[in-house]
């Protein structure tokens, strides 16, 4: 029974270490595997966080449209937010503006004295969709599309709202959202 052992023992010596470097191998796979998916999870993460802060600024132009209502037609801007803000003229309108375009750029946080607290490279948009007609008989209200888009870290399906279109090199990198603000005419009959 001695000699039995000896024999099995004397030819599977090797195979202990070929077990170790297979194992070795898997799990090497498996950790790279593992390290591939925390970086995708990070881009998901920023990605995520992005579209929060989007979310905050685009409720926050639109809530403004609407609580100056007399003045909506006054908001309309092609882009802002990709260049130097523009000082706060004293109005109202002005001073809207001003703040949105601060925040988009990110002025709320500062590293190394540049601003970093927002989208990258964000910019709102402000469209007139249809402007009021308090006409008798007619009798529609106004309606504005207030949209946020920033650069995305990869690529997806280009948005179907213009704001930012061609701005960030391929469009499939461009992220942007959008939401209208119907300004509806209490006296109308």
């Amino acid at each position: 029974m001695l000699n039995q052992y000896s024999f099995q023992h004397k030819y599977q010596a090797g195979t202990t270490l070929i077990e170790v470097l297979v194992t070795i191998i898997i799990l090497t796979f498996g950790l790279l595997g593992l390290a591939g998916l925390q970086a995708k999870v990070q881009l998901a993460e920023i990605e995520s966080y992005q579209r929060a802060q989007a979310i905050a600024l685009l409720s926050d132009m639109a809530e403004r449209i609407n609580t100056n209502r007399a003045q909506a037609a006054s908001y309309v801007v092609d882009s802002i937010g990709d260049q130097a803000c523009a000082d706060a003229d004293g109005t109202l309108v002005g001073n809207d503006l001003s703040q949105w375009c601060n925040a988009l750029r990110g002025a709320a946080e500062k590293m190394g004295g540049n601003d970093v607290g927002a989208m990258a490279g964000a910019r709102g948009c402000i469209t007139e969709i249809r402007a009021a007609d308090a006409t008798a008989g007619i009798c529609t209200p106004a309606i504005y599309q207030v949209s946020v888009a920033w650069q995305g870290m990869n690529k997806t399906a280009a948005p179907a709202v213009s704001c930012g279109e061609g701005a960030y090199g391929v469009d499939s990198y461009r992220r942007a959202i959008s939401t209208r603000v119907v300004l509806g005419l209490p006296g109308c009959v």
